[in-house]
């Protein structure tokens, strides 16, 4: 559908604007596919590393060095939600999802050796530090929800908000976490299916879950209770992430990155039609004006 990224990642899909927000992690920026006019416009200008986003009132929740806030009216400016510790290991955050009530799940990172990064490798079984998926509430307070995951990367909640799943890239492992407590409380985390470098994914409203496997030139699709479904072949070996989109939903929207093309701009999104539709995720309802946000 549109090529020439480098390391395409996040994708959201806004319903108000028909259209699917998209990063470049390697050459930096978020863009925007207008699926009336056909069109790619730039919406955030620069910034690298963008592994997640979820939309929020007139802007976007970002991830990377820290979980931010940017308003499209003003992309230059930048409000921080979460920062990185770094003194503690906490290097950044990768990939963001949204619960029913707006509240954000945000894996953290911890030091990937550089041999084992996306950008050179699909491999990532020398990654010894862990790191942790924190929830941030609506005020901006946030807990530890989940702990020992190696890289963090798709999350996406059941039809019924009652499991979370999670990908754990070195691990191969998808998980699942019991959510209750009205989305408050997360049980230990079991595993829901094993996939070789699972990255985002999505679930649709039968319960499906659809992993984007980095390794492998495909998306692997289960059913509820874990049981393999479908396998959906890519041209581009490393897919890093899925979104359902379009006014039914029933769109598929698969994201790639240049790794294995010989090129730095390979990076293609693409598009088929899916038999059952998507779930929307929810928009970020975080409040932005309690004591930690920054201009």
């Amino acid at each position: 559908m549109d090529g020439g990224y480098g390391l395409i990642e996040g994708p959201v899909w806004d319903p108000k604007k028909n259209g699917l927000y998209f990063s470049d992690v390697e050459n930096g920026g978020v863009y925007f596919y207008n699926t009336i006019s056909k069109t790619v416009e730039l919406a955030i200008p620069h910034r690298k590393g963008i592994g997640g986003m979820s939309l929020h009132s007139n802007g976007l929740i970002i991830s990377g060095r820290n979980i931010a806030y940017k308003p499209l009216s003003n992309p230059t400016a930048t409000i921080v939600i979460r920062d990185r510790d770094e003194k503690n290991g906490l290097i950044g955050y990768n990939d963001i999802t949204t619960d029913s009530q707006g509240r954000l799940l945000v894996g953290g990172m911890a030091h990937v050796p550089p041999s084992t990064r996306l950008k050179g490798s699909t491999s990532y079984q020398n990654v010894q530090s862990s790191e942790n998926l924190y929830l941030i509430d609506l005020d901006g307070n946030s807990k530890v929800v989940g702990t020992d995951i190696k890289l963090t990367n798709g999350l996406a909640f059941s039809p019924d908000n009652k499991v979370l799943y999670h990908s754990d890239t070195p691990t191969n492992s998808v998980w699942m976490y019991k959510v209750t407590d009205e989305g408050t409380t997360y049980g230990r985390k079991n595993v829901f299916a094993k996939v070789a470098s699972p990255d985002g994914l999505c679930v649709a409203e039968d319960g499906s879950v659809y992993v984007a496997s980095a390794s492998s030139g495909s998306v692997k699709v289960f059913n509820p209770d874990g049981s393999k479904r479908k396998h959906i072949e890519v041209p581009l070996r490393m897919v890093t992430s899925v979104c359902f989109g379009g006014n039914d939903l029933h769109d598929l929207y698969i994201v790639t990155g240049s790794l294995g093309t010989g090129s730095i701009k390979k990076g293609s999104i693409f598009r088929i039609k899916e038999p059952v539709a998507g779930l929307c995720v929810p928009e970020c309802k975080v409040k932005l004006d309690y004591p930690h946000s920054k201009l």
